[in-house]
């Protein structure tokens, strides 16, 4: 059975872990794990999964943190699996930026309905192919930037840089999302690629680190696209 999608579970409990992944396993999906909050944060920057299935009550923090965190700078959707049955924990979690709550004890049927709906509503709201950030206009189809009406000289990695950027434009992109994204997963450690070429995005864009109008640097973290 081909493989349809990534799913990253967070939950604490190992035998739920264990049970969620033979569920989604049978159904064609890769399945990874975390017991944590911090894990899953860590674990959704490094993987870039599809989805996250994701329980509240986890050891170190609560897993609307968990919503809070990911939502600064990623859309991945997230489906809630947890014991609150009650109003104020769905819409709290939902207010953070889940797009869905399932409460345990729960029928595997409907678990894997929900997340096949999640998954064709987030591909109907992919990233356009062109997108437009004040005098910037990166179009993905022709592999062609524009700044101010002047076409940027990009190389390839440099527009895929500069798209990855532009797709999450005011928020914050990590390190290992963009060396996994652009350099595959063999390079999530090789940040000199990112240093050097976040260098020449900006000195053809004509920003400046020091006062950047375009790349914002969060140190140790990430980059951020100016959104306008």
């Amino acid at each position: 059975m081909p493989v349809t999608a990534h799913i990253l579970i967070v939950d604490d409990e190992t035998p739920i872990r264990r049970f969620l992944r033979v569920a989604l396993e049978a159904e064609g999906y890769a399945v990874s794990e975390a017991a944590t909050a911090l894990e899953a944060v860590s674990s959704a920057a490094r993987q870039t999964p599809a989805a996250m299935i994701l329980d509240l009550g986890l050891p170190d923090a609560d897993g609307v943190t968990v919503i809070e965190k990911l939502r600064e700078w990623s859309h991945l959707p997230i489906l809630v699996l947890s014991v609150r049955s009650d109003d104020t924990g769905k819409i709290a979690a939902l207010d953070a930026g889940a797009q869905d709550y399932v409460t345990k004890p729960f029928s595997t049927g409907e678990l894997l309905a929900r997340l096949r709906g999640l998954l064709r509503d987030h591909a109907r709201e992919a990233t356009p192919a062109s997108l437009t950030l004040g005098p910037l206009e990166v179009d993905v189809t022709d592999h062609r930037a524009v700044l101010k009406g002047e076409n940027l000289n990009l190389t390839r990695k440099e527009f895929d840089l500069l798209w990855l950027l532009a797709s999450h434009a005011g928020r914050l992109v990590t390190h290992d999302m963009i060396l996994r994204a652009i350099w595959g997963p063999a390079h999530v450690e090789d940040s000199q690629y990112l240093r050097v070429y976040i260098r020449h995005l900006r000195s053809k864009l004509g920003d400046d680190a020091a006062n950047p109008r375009w790349i914002f640097t969060e140190p140790g973290i990430g980059y951020r696209l100016a959104d306008k």
